[in-house]
């Protein structure tokens, strides 16, 4: 366990309003998009792509901006533009609703890796722990959004309606973000890479085999648009659908935190590899079945997806901040978000593609390429 700091959980408490908001309209959007706006799978597949694939660039950009400008204030930037998800909900067309998703998750992306170094920055030791709360109060906030949609539905209220006031929690976040104050920065905190002989060789191996399964398992890691349309579908309930994204949301955030509270127990590598990515393969691998066997399988391959997806975002950070020179871990964050985004765009398109001739196509090509991740991730990490 770690120390909770006034500033790790301020930057944890924006991030719980964030995904307070912007959880819901994610949740929301497949629903809006494909049986709403009638618009066809493919297209939403499309639309993954490109805001996945943007993101990429986004994300590197705000973190090289973050080194250079100020990771408190590029983190504050990109959280002000993220209410642009919460228009979706006076879309006229399903055209609108997509540019507005997609430069609302723009916004998003280019804050994150500004977000997570100025988290690096206030964190001595431990932190995975600081990694772990963050992502514990980051889907915290999202499952409490959903619990938020699911009984605003029950009780008739509009979807469109429930969407245009997502953007308060969100506006708050800026608020609670804005509190951090940058004198109590530890500039210390991370370690530089040692002027050993072999060191900084181990160190750089490491981020590249880290950014690579990152990028790997990005060409595996569909929107979970896709299972909230799967489910939907076929039990024939929107409700249905939220309610796997909302399990998925609790479990991710449990595991991130647990594995955050005693990751020094284990090599982060191979909790990395076996818990995070082979993890997500096996839960991936599920939710197709549950095409073959019925939607309540799904939620089995859902809690272990989001078993994976907690360990892989609190992990992932934990390593790229431990084996990064302070000057550069904004740009190095900004690296893991693009990799992964880039994987995403490619990995959207696969899935709408193959989702026109079975879903269970297209969650098996995720769990194949899943388990690639999960060696490379091994390989490359095997001295750190």
């Amino acid at each position: 366990m770690g120390e909770l700091t006034r500033n790790v959980l301020l930057i944890a408490l924006s991030a719980f309003f964030a995904d307070m908001g912007y959880q819901a309209v994610i949740a929301s959007f497949p629903i809006l998009f494909v049986i709403i706006f009638k618009a066809p799978v493919y297209l939403l597949g499309f639309v993954y792509a490109i805001q996945y694939g943007g993101g990429a660039l986004f994300g590197y950009l705000g973190g090289v901006a973050s080194d250079r400008f100020g990771k408190k204030q590029i983190a504050i930037l990109g959280n002000l533009f993220i209410p642009l998800l919460s228009f979706i909900g006076v879309a006229g067309s399903y055209f609108q609703a997509a540019y507005l998703f997609i430069f609302g998750w723009f916004a998003r992306d280019s804050r994150s890796p500004a977000r997570r170094a100025l988290l690096a920055d206030c964190t001595k030791e431990s932190r995975a722990y600081a990694f772990g709360v963050l992502h514990f109060f980051d889907i915290g906030g999202g499952a409490i959004s959903l619990i938020a949609l699911v009984a605003l539905l029950g009780v008739g209220m509009p979807l469109r309606s429930i969407i245009i006031f997502t953007i308060i929690p969100i506006l708050i976040s800026s608020v609670v973000l804005f509190m951090v104050r940058p004198d109590a920065h530890i500039s210390s905190a991370h370690r530089p890479i040692k002027a050993i002989k072999g060191r900084a060789k181990i160190d750089a191996k490491t981020i590249k085999g880290v950014i690579i399964a990152s990028s790997l398992f990005g060409f595996s890691f569909y929107s979970f648009g896709f299972p909230i349309l799967t489910i939907a579908q076929e039990s024939k309930s929107s409700i249905y659908g939220i309610l796997s994204y909302l399990l998925f949301l609790a479990i991710s955030a449990l595991s991130g935190y647990i594995i955050g509270a005693y990751s020094k127990k284990s090599s982060p590598i191979k909790s990395l590899g076996v818990l995070g990515y082979l993890c997500a393969a096996l839960g991936t691998f599920v939710i197709g079945l549950s095409v073959l066997y019925g939607h309540e399988l799904a939620y089995i391959g859902v809690a272990l997806l989001g078993f994976g997806v907690g360990a892989i975002e609190t992990l992932e950070p934990t390593i790229i901040s431990n084996a990064s020179h302070n000057k550069k871990t904004g740009a190095r964050f900004g690296a893991l978000g693009a990799s992964r985004s880039i994987g995403l765009f490619i990995g959207n398109i696969v899935m709408g593609v193959l989702y026109i001739a079975s879903p269970f196509y297209s969650y098996m090509y995720a769990a194949i390429v899943s388990v690639a991740a999960f060696a490379i991730v091994l390989h490359f990490g095997s001295d750190f």
